[in-house]
């Protein structure tokens, strides 16, 4: 796959990075702003979010009705998202309609009005999403599971807010928020597919030009400190239990990201994962399980999460701890080591196809740490790892002193018998 990627940053901080892919009829283009749920204390914790939400809202050139119909009119897509660490709204859209998408993205993030009228209206929106997220168990026993995590602090609590949090928003602090983290010495502009670099470069220059350089946004460090297991039941009458294991584990660009990515892999990634395999297909203890990785700036988790059947709840987790504990001691197989590398390349391959995904994969690592990383330097990377670096990984991740569980379901029989035996001694 050629990868050939430029990018310049402006005198006033703003970054530009893109990669044109010839023969597709689409481009995608995103941007990007340093803020999002970490950089919020709890007393204004999901303004990040609800800004986001007012951005769609309006503009000083265009209504919410036009925003939307200047780019689905030419089959397109507009929308965006809040992270922990970012904030970022994007288009995807034929490649001869770069300049619009520019400029619909370009005004949003300048210009928006922000009217008094959408923020009461959106506040409703916002807090029935909220509930929404209470309702579904499979949603919120991630929300718990962070609170253990990393409690009392920002990477602990819900982007979204909370209802008191939510209510006391205000256009004054929209404002005041969006002038304070929405600079362009914060930004990056990311795009991927088919166009010219250096029409694009002279097109964002001269809408963000003549805004100067400003600080950088910052965030406080989280603060590791756990010494045993740590459980939260939330009792629910569902027809089966949600669970989520967690454990702190490595920052965004640490050496072992990628061993880190590939015990991911073999341990539930995909239906050929071991978790898959011994706990659905073995036992048929769980209809749904894998794993996740989440990666911050100075810390990050690997999360197993499954749904349960009611009666079999301290079985399936009994069994989840054995094989965190067998990978932490024994080399996985060489044939399963190949398999895990090939599956983790080629999922990426496979998503650097697509202009969207491409545009998003540049975007993030540019905005997080400013850099951008070609396939074959990952490729390289990845092929550098050798099985004990998996064993390692899990050795130091998979620990009783960094073991957090989340529960939500009718839990009365289970809690007692899980406090006795959650260990992975």
């Amino acid at each position: 796959m050629n990868q050939i990627y430029n990018k310049i940053v402006l005198d006033n901080g703003l970054k530009i990075v893109s990669h044109k892919m010839p023969g597709r009829e689409s481009v995608a283009l995103g941007i990007w702003i340093n803020v999002g749920g970490r950089y919020e204390d709890s007393k204004n914790k999901g303004i990040s979010h609800f800004l986001e939400h007012l951005l769609f809202k309006g503009t000083r050139k265009f209504t919410c009705r036009q925003l939307k119909e200047s780019i689905e009119g030419v089959g397109g897509s507009l929308n965006g998202f809040t992270s922990e660490e970012l904030t970022c709204y994007l288009v995807k859209l034929p490649a001869s309609y770069l300049k619009i998408g520019l400029n619909i993205l370009s005004d949003m993030v300048i210009n928006p009005t922000l009217p008094a009228r959408e923020i009461e209206k959106e506040k409703t929106v916002i807090l029935e999403e909220l509930k929404m997220y209470r309702d579904l168990p499979q949603s919120y026993v991630y929300e718990l599971l962070d609170e253990l995590l990393w409690p009392k602090q920002p990477l602990g609590e819900s982007i979204i807010g909370t209802v008191e949090s939510v209510s006391r928003v205000n256009r004054s602090a929209l404002t005041d928020f969006k002038n304070k983290y929405y600079t362009v010495s914060n930004m990056v502009i990311s795009a991927a597919g088919n166009f010219e670099h250096k029409d694009l470069e002279q097109s964002i220059s001269k809408l963000f030009s003549s805004f100067k350089m400003q600080g950088l946004n910052g965030f406080s460090k989280v603060i590791e400190s756990q010494d045993k297991p740590r459980l939260k039941f939330f009792e629910k009458a569902t027809e089966q239990t949600h669970v989520a294991l967690g454990f702190k584990s490595f920052r965004r660009n640490h050496p072992l990201k990628h061993a880190l990515g590939l015990l991911h892999v073999i341990l539930g990634a995909n239906m050929s994962s071991r978790l898959f395999n011994e706990v659905r297909e073995k036992r048929g203890l769980a209809y749904e399980i894998g794993t996740q990785v989440k990666r911050y700036q100075d810390t990050g988790a690997f999360i197993v999460h499954a749904g349960i059947d009611n009666k079999k709840v301290c079985d399936a987790i009994q069994l989840i701890l054995k094989e965190i504990k067998r990978i932490s001691k024994n080399l996985v197989t060489a044939d399963e080591f190949r398999r895990a590398k090939e599956f983790y390349v080629g999922q990426l391959k496979l998503g650097l196809e697509d202009t969207l995904e491409h545009m998003l994969w540049i975007g993030e690592t540019n905005a997080t740490l400013n850099r951008t990383f070609s396939l074959n330097e990952i490729i390289a990377e990845v092929e550098r790892v050798d099985r004990s670096k998996i064993c390692e990984v899990a050795a130091e991740i998979f620990r009783e002193d960094n073991l957090n569980l989340s529960l939500i379901g009718p839990l009365a029989g289970a809690k007692t018998k899980l406090y006795k035996n959650l260990h992975l001694g």
